[in-house]
C-alpha cells in the first residue's frame, strides 16, 4: 500500500482520471460514472474513487495543485496498477482566437517547473502525450461540435507569476495554454511506459502584455462539464 494513495492493487481501474481538486474528483464520479461507484483513497482528502462509465472500469483520483504533490500521486497510481492517465481540469488559454470554455488538447508540454526535469534527469524536456489518445479526444470533440484546441501547452510552477513577460515568451514560441501538472504526468507516464493525456477547459484568456481575463463560474461549470464527460469516453477507449 502506498504512503499517500492509501489502497491496493486493484483498487483502481486501468484509466484514472486525474483532477486537481478533491470536490472535482466528487463531482465526477456523481456526476458521470454508473451508479455503484466507491470511495477507495481519502487520505489527506486527495479523494478518489473506482467504478464504471457506460459500463467501462474507470476511476478518477485528485492530484491537488502543482508538479509536486500531483507527482507523488501518479507515481502511487502506477504503483496500483494504472495505465492511462488523463488530466482534467482548467488552463490559462495563450493561443489567438480563443474563447472562455474552449477545450485545450496537450500535445505536448513544456517545463517551466524543475520537478518534471529532477525526475528525468535531463536540463531540457518537454514532453508529449500518447498521439492515438490525443487524435481520439479530438475527433470526440469535434463530432460534439466543440471549440478544440490541439497544440503544444507550458507547465508552470507559479500561478502567480511576477513576471508580465512571461504569458508573451510562452505565445511566441508556439504554446496555446498554460497549467501547472501535465508535464509532470507525461514525464511519469514516459518513464514508465504509461498511456497520458491532459485535457483543459479554458477558464481565463491570458494576453501578451501580462493581462488576464476570467470566465464567469457559469461558463466555466459548463465548459468544464462538457470537457470531462468527453474526458470519460476518452479514458476507456
Amino acid at each position: 500500500m502506498p504512503i499517500h494513495l492509501r489502497a491496493e492493487p486493484g483498487d483502481y481501474a486501468p484509466a484514472v482520471l486525474c483532477p486537481g481538486d478533491p470536490n472535482r474528483s466528487t463531482h465526477i464520479a456523481e456526476t458521470f460514472f454508473d451508479p455503484g461507484f466507491r470511495l477507495v483513497n481519502s487520505e489527506r482528502g486527495m479523494l478518489g474513487y473506482t467504478g464504471t462509465f457506460e459500463g467501462r472500469p474507470i476511476s478518477v483520483q485528485t492530484t491537488g495543485m502543482g508538479c509536486p504533490s500531483s507527482g507523488i500521486v501518479f507515481e502511487e497510481l502506477v504503483q496500483l496498477g494504472a495505465r492511462r492517465l488523463v488530466r482534467v481540469g482548467t488552463c490559462g488559454g495563450l493561443g489567438d482566437g480563443m474563447a472562455m470554455g474552449d477545450t485545450v488538447i496537450a500535445q505536448s508540454a513544456s517545463c517551466d517547473d524543475s520537478t518534471p526535469l529532477r525526475y528525468a534527469q535531463m536540463t531540457s524536456y518537454a514532453p508529449s502525450a500518447t498521439f492515438d489518445l490525443v487524435a481520439t479526444a479530438a475527433s470526440l470533440a469535434r463530432a460534439d461540435g466543440a471549440r478544440v484546441h490541439v497544440g503544444p501547452i507550458v507547465t508552470s510552477g507559479l500561478f502567480y507569476d511576477p513576471d508580465p513577460t512571461t504569458f508573451g515568451s510562452w505565445k511566441r514560441t508556439g504554446h496555446i495554454g498554460v497549467e501547472m501538472e501535465a508535464a509532470m504526468m507525461y514525464t511519469v507516464a514516459a518513464v514508465h511506459g504509461l498511456e497520458a493525456l491532459a485535457m483543459m477547459t479554458v477558464s481565463d484568456v491570458l494576453g501578451s502584455d501580462g493581462s488576464t481575463v476570467r470566465i464567469s463560474d457559469e461558463e466555466l461549470r459548463r465548459g468544464v462539464d462538457a470537457m470531462m464527460r468527453l474526458a470519460c469516453r476518452v479514458a476507456v477507449s
